[in-house]
């Protein structure tokens, strides 16, 4: 017990330290996330959900190929949950940016400590700026499947369970609102089947179902 929350607590300093000058690499993947937000839904239920909803996320990155900071981390994963004081995308309409965000972190646990280090600096980088409060880190089992109809990842407390077949009909002047909350090369419109986080570290829990809510794709940094 003291030697794993020795890692994590290493881990958690690891993060904020920035890698070397010249770190970007070349390294491509999937990604999915789900907040607990609509981001395609009709402007009535938009209002009402307001600053008050979509505070929460999951988001997750697997590298397919590739090395970050010339640490190489194919077949690897990085999960994040994340939780602010405010409607992550809600400035996107006008409304405040959220003047805080912690994130818990989930390491692929196959990682060594320097492609940990490497993950973390990963998601730090793609996520624009919302993985930064890191609060807890965790190597842990992750299983990070994608499929013609479904993305699923499991990830210890965290779960996704993404549709991949998207109504896009327009009923009650429904539209997309929200932009991925992560840099992407190529992104699409999920179904949330599932989605949430069981820890404490974050102060609260979610789980939410059947919800227009995420967004998946490729990243390449």
């Amino acid at each position: 017990m003291v030697k794993h929350a020795l890692v994590s607590l290493g881990l958690v300093a690891l993060v904020g330290a920035p890698l070397a000058a010249g770190s970007r690499g070349s390294v491509v993947g999937d990604y999915v996330e789900a907040r607990t937000a609509e981001v395609f839904v009709g402007g009535c239920q938009l209002g009402n959900e307001g600053e008050a909803a979509g505070r929460q996320a999951v988001m997750a990155w697997r590298v397919s190929e590739g090395s970050y900071g010339g640490v190489p981390l194919a077949g690897l994963t990085v999960v994040a949950a994340i939780s602010a004081d405010t409607n992550l995308g809600y400035h996107e309409l006008g409304g405040r940016r959220p003047s805080s965000v912690k994130a818990a972190v989930m390491v692929d646990e196959r990682a060594t400590p320097a492609q940990r280090t490497a993950l973390l600096g990963l998601a730090r980088s793609l996520s624009h700026g919302l993985v930064s409060d890191v609060v807890e880190v965790k190597p842990v089992p992750i299983v990070f499947t994608r499929d013609a109809s479904h993305v699923r990842v499991s990830a210890g407390l965290a779960e996704l369970d993404v549709s991949t077949h998207f109504d896009h009909d327009p009923y009650c002047g429904a539209m997309q609102w929200y932009s991925p909350l992560a840099a992407m090369s190529r992104s699409a419109l999920g179904v949330t089947l599932k989605v949430g986080y069981m820890g404490s570290a974050l102060g609260t829990r979610w789980e939410q179902q059947d919800r227009k809510s995420a967004f998946f794709g490729t990243f390449a940094y």
